[in-house]
């Protein structure tokens, strides 16, 4: 079954202490509704964009690391989940509540699986 990613963005100057106890039970609410669904493998919060840092290969077989996330911007993922869904509607669905409880901006991706290592370019064995 497909698996998606459901992101939620934070602006920059996000204040942590702006959610509310209310806010929390609401997301604890959805986060057990999802479980009880069968539908979330994972979710979390993640620390603020400017404590992120941003690596570049460069020509030389050198990396550069960088202070900051890659692309300026005045939003941030501010957490995710990765939830088990049979389709990008049901998956939507969730999104949609998400959106709701945590009053924020998001957006819903599916995940790509690719062969393993092991398993070279000709798929499973």
């Amino acid at each position: 079954m497909p698996q998606y990613l459901v992101a939620n963005y934070l602006p920059d100057d996000f204040n942590p202490s702006s959610v509310t106890e209310a806010m929390m039970e609401e997301i604890h609410a959805l986060n057990r509704e999802m479980i009880a669904a069968g539908v979330r493998k994972f979710a979390c919060g993640i620390s603020p964009a400017a404590s992120a840092k941003t690596l570049r290969g460069r020509p030389d077989g050198t990396v550069l690391v960088s202070d900051g996330p890659y692309t300026e911007t005045k939003e941030h993922i501010g957490g995710f989940w990765i939830l088990e869904c049979a389709n990008m509607d049901e998956a939507l669905a969730w999104a949609k509540k998400a959106a709701i409880v945590c009053d924020v901006v998001g957006e819903v991706r599916e995940l790509l699986f690719f062969p393993a290592p092991e398993q070279g370019r000709g798929g499973s064995k």
